[in-house]
């Protein structure tokens, strides 16, 4: 599709794990894995990505994505907003290229255990059901209805969330689940003109555990990097 713009966001003052998105994995800088999966589904007419590093932005080029801008400093802090990122990156790109994209599709570099067939289906999910937007998400590990605990201001420990009759299984309770972060998918109105992942017609593509795995620490790359040995 010619209609269709692919972003991945990826700033250089990464935290939990020193200059993740460029440390090698598997044999290449963790952002190539998301850039050739991207490259792959033959789905976008560009493949942009918006960083504030020069050392990210050489990268990115050398496989194959876009970089026509260095993200501004205010939206590469601490505390930017996920959502104000992409939208910077849609708009700079309509105004760069010339053109009006229909969809946007943010992949995270963070999460490069999904694969290419995640990309399709979840975008022709959101197209086929009509959604404003697109989230991923694996079935949650913890449930907010059986052991997901909070403890209140006065010290008490209870569950997140209860029913009006209690869950004595895990299963009986109703089914929940765990953003990934891996895969955004948003229709131009709904990424121009929303304050929130969550809309009135948010789509969900449930992706499995194995492929769901968002890195933000030392152990949690290790544990990426295991399983892809694992999978060659």
């Amino acid at each position: 599709m010619t209609d269709v713009l692919c972003t991945i966001c990826a700033r250089g003052g990464s935290k939990g794990v020193l200059n993740k998105n460029i440390r090698e994995l598997n044999g290449k800088p963790l952002i190539a894995h998301t850039i050739e999966q991207a490259l792959e589904t033959k789905l976008f007419d560009r493949v942009v990505v918006s960083t504030d590093s020069d050392e990210i932005a050489e990268t990115a080029v050398r496989y194959g994505a876009e970089v026509f801008f260095k993200r501004d400093a205010e939206l590469a802090s601490d505390t930017a907003g996920k959502l104000d990122v992409i939208r910077d990156a849609f708009v700079r790109s309509e105004e760069h290229y010339g053109r009006t994209y229909t969809y946007l599709v943010d992949l995270d570099a963070t999460s490069p255990l999904r694969d290419v067939r995640d990309i399709r289906s979840a975008f022709i999910q959101c197209v086929c059901d009509g959604n404003c937007n697109l989230i991923t998400a694996m079935p949650s590990r913890r449930s907010p209805y059986f052991n997901l605990i909070e403890v209140d201001e006065q010290g008490r420990v209870g569950l997140s969330k209860r029913l009006d009759k209690s869950v004595v299984r895990r299963q009986d309770a109703p089914k929940t689940y765990d953003m990934n972060a891996s895969i955004y998918v948003w229709t131009r109105d709904c990424i121009l003109n929303s304050g929130s992942v969550f809309n009135g017609n948010t789509g969900l593509y449930v992706m499995p555990e194995e492929r769901s795995i968002d890195i933000d620490s030392e152990l949690d790359f290790e544990f990426v990097e295991f399983l892809m040995r694992k999978r060659c």
